[in-house]
């Protein structure tokens, strides 16, 4: 899995922003007030979105109404487990990541992983 290239993930996290179904036409309207864009642009990344797994779509009289597959923190956690399986070694990434992430989210990791550790039979 790569990440997604930039007209992508610009859909994408309006489709997870609007948090209901969405058609091509409502999001070439808001992305059309930001930029030139083509609807035909709007509805092919729609599409290669879909064929990518990452949509799902319902047609609905002559529109496709789409949602995504899985949640901006589901695709943060794939683009993390991608990251980590070519990073080389695990164990020195892991280090890195944490040696630059700031207070809050280290106690966030701190408290997740006693969570989790909390879960697993013995």
């Amino acid at each position: 899995m790569r990440g997604f290239g930039e007209l992508e993930s610009v859909i994408m996290h309006m489709v997870w922003d609007r948090g209901t179904p969405v058609t091509v036409r409502e999001l070439f309207d808001e992305l059309s007030q930001e930029r030139s864009i083509a609807y035909t642009t709007v509805m092919s990344t729609m599409d290669n979105l879909h064929r990518k797994g990452w949509l799902d779509r319902a047609k609905e009289g002559k529109a496709y109404l789409y949602t995504p597959t899985a949640s901006r923190e589901e695709y943060s956690a794939r683009l993390m487990r991608e990251a980590l399986a070519v990073g080389g070694d695990t164990e020195a990434v892991l280090s890195h990541f944490v040696a630059e992430i700031g207070d809050p989210e280290s106690e966030v990791l701190r408290s997740v992983v006693r969570r989790l550790a909390a879960r697993r039979p013995e």
